[in-house]
């Protein structure tokens, strides 16, 4: 889904202090804030960036809360625009060449015999990706022959013809650190307890069972993980599904209809999105994170209900995600729990970056803030990261998912899950929990955590500009420019670090990143060495834009209004 920095200072916003304290900055975020002292707040103002602290008394929130977003330097995204402006003139100029036969067109067509039909689809559509992905095409959907664990090895390939085809020379690049994949606990293993009780269980229930939950396919290992998931979230119940994008996509529907209205943060991943456009209800889109805008759309739909017949929606649903991936930002939770409350709706969390990733207990966003999981309706995530497998889940309460599990197209007719996939994540949740009688879970989460800590601090200390939460192991580090994309993910690569990088359109035109993720798995020399890389990339491509080496350390200042302490039943 494209992002967006609608939420990001504009140019020439400044930060005023008054007699009473820091005036916050007009960022739709509740007006409960620590700040910096005068001179750290003027320089962070200055520098265009964003640094918020929630006040822990009497607030909302009961720990800090930091967020980072420096500005795209001027000059730098002066020179972005003219690199796609290049990159798009030249496009034209070989799509003339192809069209007179001059260049040779590698792209697919229509047969000379069809052209009198309607299209399949239109080469103007195919523009992007032939003239500008084609050439960084490389950077992506490499293939890898090992367990993506902290490591892992890399089929090495070759393009004859500038990335439209491949070859594979036969060579293997040996253990790459592995600053990209969602294994942030470690558990993605081919060794150890997991990987023990996997293989036990393909032994006696083989690999899949061929059948739906409905039919022939609930096993009783089904049963146990579902009702692990929920003790583990502290709900009522839980369901589990074979895809975690399914999970999104196919449930969604089952919850809300036409009549209904979604309301959806702008950065939302594509299964939520796909999710509410087959629901049928109405979307309305408010800005990534941003509670002024949550709460403009959520007075109007009260105030005005359904458009032309004004009647009141029959469900509001407000549809947010734990951490997001793209920027690494944390969901502004109790704020828009406090929401919810006040105007009636129902909350959808999708925790598929946060489960086992954030929370003393790993237990995700809800456990970070110290919420109560109640205040969720519906608790969704997914089993493909944290715990090293595959899949999703729903909790939530008895009634609600006794609803699902006969009305959910996912649940209905979609394969059962793999016995040895669901044997995976048993073992690694009760690993998480504890009740494995060791403490490795809990050493995970915290390495987690401490690994997240040292890796963001120490990029921002070298220069880089970082998007997202202090404590969210998604690392974006800002690219930028079209050249740099590719440049960077080939210069890491020599150096045997694999990382992922990300342009346009996934992300907004100029904000083109490379995405780190952090893992339990790292240890601080693998982190000290993709870091020394990624220092020496950096300044070959000259990407330290920060004008801010150093955060000093914080001076906290209450600013002593809410937005919610009014809110009336």
């Amino acid at each position: 889904m494209t992002e967006s920095s609608a939420n990001k200072p504009a140019n020439g916003e400044v930060c005023h202090r008054t007699t009473n304290g820091v005036k916050p900055c007009r960022n739709g975020f509740a007006k409960n804030h620590y700040h910096y002292q005068q001179q750290q707040h003027q320089k962070s103002c200055y520098l265009e960036e964003k640094v918020y602290h929630i006040a822990s008394n009497g607030g909302l929130y009961s720990r800090p809360f930091l967020e980072s977003f420096e500005q795209t330097p001027m000059l730098v995204a002066v020179l972005t625009y003219m690199g796609y402006g290049i990159l798009t003139i030249f496009g034209y100029l070989r799509d003339f060449l192809r069209d007179w036969k001059i260049e040779k067109c590698h792209i697919a067509r229509e047969r000379e015999q069809q052209k009198d039909f309607v299209p399949l689809y239109q080469d103007f559509e195919n523009f992007y990706t032939r003239n500008l992905y084609m050439r960084i095409r490389d950077s992506w959907n490499r293939p890898i022959c090992s367990v993506p664990g902290a490591k892992f090895d890399l089929v090495e390939r070759v393009s004859p013809d500038y990335n439209w085809t491949f070859e594979y020379p036969g060579r293997v690049v040996r253990d790459v650190v592995n600053m990209g994949s969602y294994n942030y606990l470690g558990f993605a293993e081919n060794i150890g307890m997991c990987a023990e009780a996997a293989a036990a269980v393909t032994q006696r229930y083989g690999v899949g069972v061929a059948s739906t939950r409905q039919e022939m396919g609930n096993l009783d290992r089904h049963r146990d993980l579902e009702e692990l998931a929920a003790r583990f979230l502290g709900v009522e119940s839980a369901m589990a599904f074979g895809m975690g994008f399914a999970t999104n996509s196919m449930n969604i529907p089952a919850l809300i209809s036409k009549g209904s209205l979604i309301l959806s943060d702008e950065l939302n991943h594509a299964s939520l999105v796909l999710g509410a456009r087959l629901s049928g209800a109405t979307i309305r889109v408010f800005k990534h994170n941003n509670m002024q805008s949550l709460e403009k759309l959520l007075r109007d739909a009260i105030i005005h209900g359904q458009p032309r017949t004004h009647r009141p929606w029959k469900k509001i649903l407000i549809v947010v995600e734990g951490i997001y991936s793209m920027e690494g930002s944390i969901v502004r939770l109790p704020e828009v729990i406090a929401l919810k409350k006040k105007y009636k709706a129902y909350l959808y969390l999708d925790e598929a970056h946060s489960i086992g990733a954030l929370g003393p207990h790993g237990r995700g966003v809800v456990d970070y803030f110290g919420l109560d999981p109640r205040d969720v309706d519906i608790m969704m995530g997914t089993f493909t990261k944290s715990f090293g497998a595959a899949g999703g889940y729903i909790g939530g309460r008895k009634d609600l998912m006794d609803y699902l599990r006969t009305h959910s197209h996912s649940a209905v007719y979609a394969t059962s899950m793999s016995p040895p996939v669901v044997e995976q994540i048993i073992t690694s949740m009760k690993c998480i929990m504890g009740e494995d009688g060791t403490t490795i879970g809990r050493e995970r989460v915290r390495a987690l955590a401490e690994n997240t800590a040292y890796f963001r601090r120490r990029l921002q200390e070298l220069g880089f500009i970082t998007y997202g939460n202090s404590d969210s192991p998604v690392v974006p580090m800002m690219l930028y420019m079209p050249a740099k994309i590719g440049a960077f993910s080939r210069e890491m690569l020599k150096r045997n670090i694999g990382v992922v990088v990300v342009g346009f359109p996934a992300t907004p035109i100029i904000e083109s990143r490379a995405r780190f993720c952090i893992s339990a798995a790292h240890t601080k020399d693998m982190l000290d060495k993709a870091l020394e890389k990624i220092s020496e990339v950096g300044d070959l491509l000259q990407l330290k834009y920060s004008r801010q080496r150093t955060r000093p350390p914080p001076l906290y200042r209450p600013f002593d209004e809410t937005t919610y302490e009014d809110s009336e039943d």
